[in-house]
C-alpha cells in the first residue's frame, strides 16, 4: 500500500506514526528514501505521479493506494498532479482518499466513479479526534499588542466577553 500526504513533513510525520504500530513501513520522499521496499509506503503525492509515469516496477504489486489532504486536488497550482495520479492509477488499485474539507464530497465521489467505472463509496463523520476552538489574533494593534482571544470553545461555545 502507498499512502500519500502533500507536504514531506505530513510524510515525515505518518512515518513515524506508522512505524510505532507497524514493522513493515518506508518513506519516500525527494530527500528521503528509508525501506523503499516495505509492504507500507509513505510519500508525496508527486513521488507517486513520478513513479506513475516512470511505470516502476513497485506499482505492479501495489494493492490500495490512500491519498490524504484529497483536497488539494482543488489547488490552482498542484492540483493536476492529484488528478494526473487518479486517472493514472491502475484499475487494479483500490483508493482511499482523506479530507477534512471537501464541501462536495458525493459530487467528487461521482466524478471519481465514472472516470474510474467502479462504484465509490463516501464515508464522513462529525466526530473530531481534536475539537476545534475559533480565536481572533488582534495583530500588530498597539492596543491589544498581539493579543488572541478564544471566541468559540471545545464545546462548540461562543463566548461572550469583552476584547
Amino acid at each position: 500500500a502507498f499512502y500519500t500526504s502533500p507536504i514531506k513533513a505530513l510524510s515525515n510525520q505518518k512515518y513515524c506514526d506508522f512505524k510505532k504500530r507497524f514493522n513493515d513501513v518506508g518513506l519516500l520522499t525527494g530527500d528521503v528514501q528509508i525501506n523503499h521496499e516495505a509492504s507500507c509506503l509513505i510519500m508525496t503525492t508527486e513521488i507517486l505521479r513520478s513513479m506513475l509515469y516512470n511505470r516502476s516496477n513497485t506499482l505492479k504489486s501495489l494493492e490500495w493506494v490512500i491519498m490524504d489532504e484529497i483536497h488539494y486536488l482543488n489547488d490552482s497550482e498542484r492540483g493536476f498532479v492529484w488528478e494526473e495520479v487518479l486517472i493514472m492509477l491502475p484499475d487494479h488499485v483500490g483508493l482511499i482518499m482523506l479530507s477534512a474539507t471537501v464541501s462536495n464530497a458525493r459530487e467528487f465521489a461521482e466524478w471519481v466513479g465514472r472516470m474510474k467505472r467502479r462504484n465509490v463509496y463516501v464515508i464522513s463523520t462529525f466526530k473530531r479526534p481534536v475539537p476545534l476552538e475559533h480565536f481572533l489574533y488582534t495583530g500588530n494593534s498597539t492596543s491589544t499588542n498581539k493579543e488572541l482571544f478564544m471566541l468559540i470553545d471545545a464545546e462548540q461555545k461562543f463566548l461572550e466577553r469583552k476584547y
